[in-house]
């Protein structure tokens, strides 16, 4: 059966930046194996597949090359994209069905911006854990690291400084261990979000990374979900002077992203956090996907 598609890099202005997402209209009907063939397909780290919902505007599936997930930010900013130059959307207020919840959306002047639920603040991880993931030092983390969601949990790990951040390698072993001490379920699941406190650049305030594994890429270029997280961690544990600031990443791998962030409520009651991007479409078409596999 023929589907229609948006290639869309979100969290960028210009193609071949931020990050890639295919966004297949009317696609979540669509089973789970056929969906996860489809993100091999493309060597992408997430696609997105839309269908009509009960309960909001849209309803949006999320999947990794492994699995679906609950929601994830910078396909949240394609599919806004795709939808809104399909004429399916007009500019204003929208919502969209999730796994984590229905998540509103404004879409104003090319800009998208999704708000993700209030933060969930989870475990806290050893430095001597999440280091050597990154084939790093104990000593190379600030703080502690802690699993925190807005959709999508992650290890907030802060790192001491950009040279730091440019030196990351993931180590598979010490992933697996990482996972097996964190209780996650698979080595794609809750890896630790490395985060530096100042800019790839003059613009930025935060500047980031997110290393995979297997069979996804071996990097994200933007990753919008674990920026809201990351967010929600600095300002509670007052890293941040201001709740409102511009988060980076990407560039390292050539395709710079950039975010606006802007936290909800005080440090002791975050009651959520709005991440708002531009996105560009890179190419269309019809993708031909098998209905029952």
């Amino acid at each position: 059966m023929d589907f229609q598609f948006d290639w869309v890099d979100a969290f960028t202005d210009k193609i071949f930046g931020g990050n890639g997402c295919a966004v297949v209209h009317g696609g979540a009907a669509l089973s789970d194996a056929t969906c996860m063939a489809y993100v091999r397909e493309t060597s992408l780290v997430e696609c997105t597949f839309t269908g009509p919902s009960e309960v909001a505007d849209f309803r949006v599936r999320y999947f990794l090359a492994s699995r679906e997930i609950p929601f994830a930010g910078h396909p949240t900013v394609a599919t806004v994209v795709a939808l809104r130059a399909r004429g399916l959307i007009a500019d204003g207020d929208l919502t969209l069905e999730t796994l984590a919840g229905i998540i509103p959306v404004n879409v104003s002047d090319g800009r998208v911006t999704m708000t993700q639920v209030a933060p969930v603040f989870g475990a806290h991880v050893p430095a001597e854990i999440v280091a050597p993931v990154g084939a790093l030092e104990p000593g190379d983390i600030l703080g502690t690291p802690q699993i925190v969601s807005t959709g999508l949990p992650f290890c907030v790990t802060v790192v001491k400084d950009v040279e730091t951040l440019a030196g990351l390698r993931l180590d598979p072993d010490a992933m697996k261990r990482y996972a097996t001490h964190v209780g996650a379920p698979d080595v794609d699941a809750m890896e630790p979000f490395w985060v530096t406190l100042s800019g790839a650049t003059s613009h930025g305030d935060t500047f980031a990374r997110l290393l995979l594994a297997p069979p996804s890429p071996p990097e994200d270029a933007f990753t919008g979900s674990a920026t809201g997280a990351m967010a929600c961690y600095l300002w509670a544990n007052g890293l941040l002077s201001d709740r409102e600031f511009v988060a980076e990443q990407g560039h390292g791998m050539g395709r710079p992203g950039m975010a606006s962030v802007r936290i909800l409520g005080s440090r002791d009651d975050i009651r959520g956090v709005e991440v708002s991007g531009q996105g560009t479409i890179v190419m269309s078409g019809q993708v031909f996907l098998p209905t029952a596999s």
